[in-house]
């Protein structure tokens, strides 16, 4: 099968609270109105919220609700990301869920947003799943983006499709929109960046194809965006090249360099060491007159 169809969401949700019976909702009317949908994709956070003191341990009954509405619709479901408590460590876990309710992955979160996610711990395996006779889709979340080895590394893993929810209510949403094309393009392949609106996310989600190109990009309000993918395009594209030029995978697997600051056991430089702590900005105190 070449052709797939995914829905990103983009919805209000509470930025404290149980979302998950208006989750529920909007998914009944999705399918009602285009029942042609195989996977639904939510927002970074979007079931409890965006605090980690609604952490809880995965398997959980809010994860077993998604694998019965996913059972129920016959669809793959990614609910956005929980905070998963795993004794005494929290982390922002994403779990995907196939047409017949059962977890077939769960990933955690690589790069949480610090210094402002504060208290999440730092997931450390690559998460793709394959869709049975349709592709191989990668799982990735919100920060991981802006570190370009996090979507290499999927693509070389065989990832044709980056599933990317995300929660941003900042004014670095522009640089994400390009973020999210440069990502398709060097590693020619599909991008569903999804994120919430209102308190849970200030909206403009993306698709892109595997060229870089903007198949469609969401307002700031709420918004269903059922898109047809057709995974011929991305093995095209792979084999010949972006847009009949690059060919980024195949060069980069070409390569001659090492890239020694990976190999370093320090993971870092002299100069990375001058940057000082990962903190939050703090205001300078300024003398009283």
């Amino acid at each position: 099968m070449s052709y797939f169809t995914i829905a990103g969401v983009q919805m209000h949700a509470l930025h404290h609270g149980d979302n998950t019976e208006a989750m529920r909702h909007r998914i009944d009317v999705l399918m009602s109105r285009f029942p042609q949908v195989q996977m639904v994709l939510f927002s970074e956070l979007m079931p409890m919220g965006a605090s980690p003191h609604h952490a809880q341990p995965l398997p959980s009954q809010t994860e077993a609700i998604f694998c019965q509405i996913a059972e129920q619709h016959r669809i793959w479901l990614i609910p956005g990301s929980m905070f998963e408590k795993i004794e005494d460590q929290v982390f922002n876990t994403l779990s995907v869920i196939n047409p017949h309710g059962q977890v077939v992955a769960r990933y955690r979160k690589m790069f949480p947003f610090r210094p402002y996610e504060a208290g999440v711990e730092s997931g450390t395996e690559f998460v793709t799943f394959d869709v049975p006779n349709v592709a191989r889709f990668g799982v990735s979340i919100c920060y991981d983006m802006w570190f370009p080895e996090t979507t290499r590394t999927l693509a070389a893993m065989g990832a044709e499709v980056i599933l990317h929810p995300t929660m941003t209510d900042t004014i670095d949403r522009d640089i994400e929109l390009a973020i999210a094309r440069t990502n398709a393009a060097i590693n020619q392949c599909y991008f569903f960046d999804i994120n919430g609106a209102g308190a849970i996310g200030n909206g403009r989600s993306i698709v892109v194809g595997p060229s870089g190109d903007v198949i469609h990009q969401a307002g700031t309000g709420e918004e269903v965006m059922p898109i047809e993918v057709d995974l011929n395009r991305v093995r095209r594209e792979r084999e010949t090249g972006l847009r009949g030029l690059g060919q980024p995978l195949k060069s980069f697997r070409d390569r001659s360099a090492d890239f020694p600051l990976y190999q370093s056991e320090t993971r870092s430089t002299p100069f990375l060491d001058t940057l000082g702590p990962l903190a939050k900005p703090m205001r300078a105190d300024i003398e009283e007159y």
